[in-house]
Parts: structure tokens; C-alpha cells; sequence
């Protein structure tokens, strides 16, 4: 099974690893910094050796990734990965701020209900199923997440269930969640953030979340 580095070690750009499979395009490895959209965050991007990853696809506890047709590579070759950190920096410092707000807003609208989430480099979302408007919440939620930014609290990750590889992160004194994402190590790398508002249909409300700077 591929060692998920990228876990204990998100702020890792390169990575010595060795192929484990090989089946056409698609490629296996012991060990990888190479994070596979799950949970609504993106994909990284990055390079395995000298062949820009295709696709990286989480199947089961396995990452399986999809090189050029034209790759070389064999079972036992040493290779090694590099991301794109921009990215999943970004990535990251979003990820958090769609959790923070998440949190906030069950702190605002109990029972409300998530429905959906992505995170990408530019901006994240959050849909809820919601027959009335979440834009009156913004500045509340706003300011508690620069609270919460200004604080500069640990963001602290580790398995609730290491057999199954289910994952959570904690900061004391505000919550807990479980995720199986990459987050940076405290509050105060999200930064300020900004909020919008998007109907997107009939008892559906969305968030979107962009960061500042």
C-alpha cells in the first residue's frame, strides 16, 4: 500500500520513491507527497520522475496515477516527485478556510445540513440545504475566522482510525472534524478571507471562499 506522506509531512515538495506497479498508464508507488482528490479538495499537480501526473485517483486506500502513454517506468525504478507547492499551498490555506467556515456556520445554523464542497486553487465552496439565505451569517463568520486567524492556533492532525485510514484535525478550544485532507499547521496561515453568496437552486444555498492575499 502507497505510504501517504503527504499527510505527516504537507509542506514536502520532493519525495525519493520507488514504482511498485505498472499497468500501462497507470502507476503505483511505496511512497508519495502526490495528494488524490477526496473530500472535495482538488488534486496537487506535479511531476513522477520526469512524466507529469494525468490524473491522481484515490481507489479504496490505494492512489493509483495516470502518467503519458509514452512513460518508461518499471516496477523497482527509483524516481522521485515533485508538486507544484504553489498549488497546494493554496490548496491547503483553502481547504482550512472552508472548514473554518463550515464550523462556524453549524455554530450559527444548528441543523443545518452540508451537501456539498470542493476546494480548488483560486476559491472553495460549500453548498447546504437551505430554503433561507446564509448571506445575513457573513460578517459574523468573518470576523470569528480572523479571530480565529489573528490567534494563530495548532492545527493538529493524526488518524482516528489507522487500520482504515480515516483522518481528523483538531484546534483546541474551537473543534474537531474529520478529514482526510492536507492542512497547514496553524490558523494563522489561512489569513483573512472573503465571503459570497450563490442561490443555486430551490433550498440550496452556497458559499463560496476566497482568501486576501
Amino acid at each position: 500500500m502507497t505510504r501517504k506522506v503527504f499527510w505527516d509531512e504537507p509542506y514536502r515538495t520532493t519525495l525519493d520513491t520507488v514504482v511498485s506497479q505498472v499497468n500501462g498508464k497507470q502507476v503505483q508507488v511505496e511512497a508519495a507527497i502526490f495528494f488524490a482528490a477526496s473530500g472535495g479538495q482538488e488534486s496537487d499537480s506535479g511531476w513522477l520522475g520526469a512524466y507529469p501526473v494525468i490524473k491522481a485517483e484515490k481507489i479504496g486506500l490505494e492512489i493509483i496515477y495516470t502518467l503519458p502513454p509514452e512513460h518508461s517506468l518499471k516496477v523497482g525504478d527509483r524516481v522521485t516527485w515533485r508538486i507544484d507547492w504553489e498549488r497546494r499551498y493554496r490548496l491547503m490555506r483553502l481547504h482550512f478556510a472552508a472548514e473554518m467556515v463550515l464550523q462556524l456556520v453549524y455554530r450559527l445554523r444548528p441543523g443545518i445540513e452540508r451537501i456539498g464542497a470542493h476546494i480548488a486553487q483560486d476559491k472553495a465552496r460549500i453548498d447546504f440545504a437551505s430554503d433561507e439565505s446564509v448571506s445575513p451569517l457573513f460578517p459574523e463568520i468573518e470576523q470569528a475566522a480572523l479571530d480565529l486567524t489573528k490567534r494563530d492556533l495548532a492545527i493538529v492532525t493524526d488518524f482516528s482510525d489507522a487500520e482504515a485510514q480515516r483522518r481528523y484535525w483538531k484546534v483546541a478550544g474551537f473543534a474537531t472534524m474529520a478529514c482526510g485532507g492536507t492542512h497547514p499547521k496553524s490558523t494563522g496561515e489561512v489569513g483573512a478571507l472573503k465571503l459570497k453568496r450563490k442561490n443555486t437552486g430551490k433550498g440550496k444555498e452556497r458559499i463560496e471562499i476566497t482568501l486576501l492575499e
